[in-house]
């Protein structure tokens, strides 16, 4: 798991913000280091979050910002009923099924960046009140924007985790080895 991302960042614009969204991943997964499905469920804190549900919640939202990208529908449908299961296991999921489906939604990203033709390519906004109508925004936005989202949920991961056992991230990048 990248934990500093180094100054030539991959060569290009490309890498370095695949390079930095892969360092707010790593965050996020040493937050759930050596942790059964039962402690990463729990929420410690005042808030209603839990490391299992956050893991769950970016690896949704990054593959729903992917499809729309592409011109899909996101993979799940979430809506006034049911948005808060995106934050809880359920149905069997467990963390570690839920860290595989980001690995592959990782991978997913970074083809999707990679591949298209420019950054600058642009794809409409979901049609939802917190966007302005019709709007568009790029593929260095979508970027950009994951990068603010993860790098938000490991801030939090990084509390959670601190609440449930005392374990600090430096302490997890030393536990996890990396």
């Amino acid at each position: 798991m990248v934990t500093h991302v180094p100054a030539e960042a991959q060569g290009d614009e490309r890498g370095a913000l695949l390079s930095f969204l892969a360092e707010q991943r790593g965050g996020i997964r040493r937050a759930v280091f050596g942790l059964t499905d039962e402690q990463a469920s729990s929420r410690p804190s005042a808030s209603e979050l839990s490391l299992a549900g956050l893991v769950k919640h970016v690896a949704e939202v990054e593959q729903g910002w992917v499809a729309r990208a592409r011109g899909e529908e996101p993979a799940v449908a979430r809506d006034q009923s049911n948005w808060h299961e995106c934050f809880v296991l359920v149905d069997g999921e467990t963390v570690a099924s839920q860290l595989a489906y980001w690995e592959k939604v990782a991978a997913e990203t970074e083809a999707l960046i990679r591949s298209a033709p420019s950054l600058d390519d642009t794809f409409g906004l979901p049609d939802q009140p917190w966007f302005p109508p019709e709007g568009r925004v790029s593929l260095r936005w979508l970027a950009l924007h994951l990068i603010r989202e993860t790098a938000r949920h490991a801030g939090h991961a990084d509390i959670i985790r601190e609440s449930l056992d005392g374990r600090t991230a430096f302490e997890l990048v030393d536990l996890a080895g990396s």
